[in-house]
């Protein structure tokens, strides 16, 4: 009787262990779902923890569903996360500025922010491509890891500064995901 007892709690000991470990190994992720597909971004708390606090927020809240890309350069970067649409608006809440030696990269997700570095607030860009100029100067919290083909198709913006003028593509839905350690490689 005391042997089936101890094998139990054993078994049910390691079930736990086993349990907590596949959590463990396990990242946080955003999956962006897009008018041509689903994308998915790799959270960076290692490199902006109150950032991506802030954006797990507002991802949880809705905020981006339904948001445009306001701000699209051919060849740079994808821009949105603004409520107004026109590259003026926020959540509210900035957030300090938390640079790194990361590199701006194809498929990097950073902040956008005005002048000030401590201006970030709810708008980010996705880059298209490298751009190192951009590093040191802005807040990388993320990357996409899937999916960056849909990015590649956001419509582009016809003025000098990307600005989008008509139907520009929208955020359709922003979700938080777990995802096991091994992700696929950017598509």
């Amino acid at each position: 009787m005391f042997f089936r007892a101890l094998c139990k709690k054993l078994i049910l000991l390691l079930a736990s262990i086993m349990l907590y470990c596949n959590l463990m190994s396990a990242n946080d992720h955003i999956q962006m779902k897009l008018k041509d597909g689903n994308v998915l971004i790799k959270l960076r708390p290692d490199l902006a923890p109150n950032h991506v606090k802030r954006i797990s927020e507002l991802v949880k809240s809705g905020f981006y569903n339904g948001l445009t890309f306001h701000r699209v350069i051919d060849g740079f970067m994808a821009q949105g996360g603004d409520p107004l649409g026109t590259g003026t608006g926020g959540s509210g809440q900035n957030i300090d500025a938390e640079f790194s030696n990361e590199k701006h990269v194809r498929g990097t997700v950073s902040m956008a922010r005005a002048m000030d570095p401590n201006s970030a607030d709810s708008q980010f860009f996705i880059c298209f491509q490298d751009a190192s100029w951009l590093d040191g100067q802005y807040t990388i919290w993320g990357q996409v890891v899937k999916g960056m083909k849909f990015i590649d198709m956001i419509k582009k913006g016809e003025g000098a500064n990307g600005e989008i003028t008509g139907d520009p593509d929208k955020i359709i839905e922003m979700k938080l995901v777990k995802v096991k350690s091994k992700t696929k490689s950017k598509k």
